[in-house]
């Protein structure tokens, strides 16, 4: 015959058994996904499958000096560190959309009533449930943070092609100049022999021939100044391409390749509104703003809790429910809370109208300054190169003929090799500008670009500045 000791501690283990076996089934259950969720989901995993596809690294592109500048910026945007944090930044906000909709863990008990003997001992089990559309408002906080986080991603990546190309440009037009004064040098030494032959035949003294040799050891040191600029040009270039100080420098393209683009002013504007992501991210805090306040005004809402307790002592086993709520007594803490998400909402709506604003005053300075950089590349290259170019020549053939002295000769090369580097300027700034509307203002990506197609569809705003806000 069993003990009663015996069958207290029979009884003990079958509730434990039986809420470890409650516990074990609860541990394979799984959330319901809300729909910010499934497509958040959706979108990391088309951006990982070409940014990180099985978490690693892809195949980059093999980079030598034939390839294309299309290959440096793909090579850039799966390399570079900043774009690698900001892409894994965006896929943690997305996990946390799973935290923060799913319900606490729940919790194992224990009661034991304890005098000369054991009186009662009571294993349970209790659940949190956070009042009616926590969850739901708690998951639409962190979709529209992952919003946000995904535009941060794009824009890092657009900002490392940018970097990229004006580093690629410089570095082109960098050679462009030395050529340019090499060329000149070799001219002024042409000036030189004229000179010397002038001066053998008593037409010209010696001054003239110094004067020459001045030229020359001006452009002389102006070349080894150019060539020395290459290394942090180049530093910048291995930089922008997320290479370390270990790794060997990268191979610079042979071809240029110029940036497309049609600057229409309205339709590069409107585009600049519908996909630029820093943008794009302000708006998805507006959201997230708005989703705090929802989530502000749940407070009041009390939160339960359910529980199940067995006395394996009892006979027969005595089963205790237990229930719990909390009270949401403190009414200016809710207040404050709620207006606090309101005061975020509206700086929230207060940067975002402030980046509309700079952004249409900064691509209105940039289309200035392509225009009138344009308008000076075209009076340089159809109007005073060649003028340039034939007052030299008029310059040398007076020189030879004792029409003028060697100042003027030496004046006519200054000013043409001026015009000549004032153009290689103009074009370089160019360049850089169209990069700049291209990527940075427009938002638009370059072929190859880990970014979605179709970014997440943030609701268009409307972005009102009331007295109330209602949650």
């Amino acid at each position: 015959m069993n003990s009663p000791d015996t069958i207290t501690c029979r009884r003990w283990i079958g509730s434990s058994v039986g809420l470890l076996f409650v516990v074990a089934v609860l541990a394979g259950c799984k959330g319901i996904p809300t729909q910010g969720e499934r497509s958040a989901r959706k979108d990391s995993r088309a951006v990982a499958q070409v940014f990180r596809p099985d978490g690693q690294r892809p195949a980059l592109p093999e980079l030598n000096t034939n390839s294309a500048l299309g290959d440096f910026l793909r090579y850039a945007m799966l390399n570079q560190p900043q774009v690698e944090a900001a892409y894994f930044n965006w896929a943690a906000s997305v996990e946390r959309i799973t935290v923060e909709r799913s319900l606490p863990d729940p919790q194992l008990t224990f009661e034991s009533d304890i005098s000369d003997i054991v009186m009662t001992v009571m294993p349970g089990f209790m659940q949190m449930f956070p009042g009616p559309g926590k969850l739901k408002a708690a998951a639409r906080v962190a979709t529209a943070e992952s919003q946000a986080k995904y535009f941060s991603f794009e824009s890092a990546a657009l900002q490392t092609a940018f970097e990229v190309k004006r580093a690629y440009y410089n570095l082109h037009f960098l050679d462009e100049r030395i050529r340019i004064n090499r060329q000149t040098l070799d001219l002024n030494a042409d000036l030189e022999k004229i000179a010397r032959a002038q001066n053998d035949v008593g037409k010209v003294t010696l001054q003239d021939v110094y004067r020459a040799q001045i030229e020359q050891d001006q452009l002389t040191t102006e070349i080894v100044n150019l060539e020395d600029s290459r290394n942090p040009l180049l530093a910048q270039f291995k930089g922008a391409l997320g290479l370390t100080r270990e790794q060997s420098d990268p191979p610079v393209p042979a071809a240029f390749e110029t940036t497309p683009l049609d600057l229409n002013a309205d339709d590069v504007l409107a585009a600049a509104f519908a996909r630029n992501p820093r943008l794009k991210a302000m708006e998805a805090d507006v959201r997230l703003a708005e989703a705090n306040i929802t989530l502000a005004a749940k407070s009041k809402v009390p939160d339960f809790s359910l529980g199940l307790m067995a006395d394996a002592k009892a006979s027969p086993t005595m089963f205790r429910p237990l229930a719990g709520m909390t009270l949401p007594l403190w009414r200016d803490k809710i207040a404050a809370q709620i207006a606090a998400a309101q005061a975020s909402k509206r700086a929230a709506e207060a940067r975002l109208t402030s980046e509309q604003i700079m952004l249409t005053v900064d691509f209105a300075m940039k289309s200035y300054d392509y225009r009138e950089v344009t308008r000076t590349l075209a009076l340089l290259q159809n109007q005073l190169m060649p003028k340039a170019r034939q007052s030299l020549e008029i310059a040398r053939a007076g020189y030879l003929s004792g029409q003028i002295d060697f100042f003027n000769l030496l004046d006519a090369e200054r000013t043409l090799l001026n015009f000549q580097l004032s153009e290689v300027e103009a074009r370089v700034r160019r360049e850089i500008l169209l990069a700049d509307v291209s990527l940075l203002i427009a938002g638009v990506p370059p072929t190859g670009a880990p970014v979605l197609a179709a970014p997440p569809e943030v609701p268009s705003l409307s972005v009102k500045h009331s007295n109330k806000h209602q949650p």
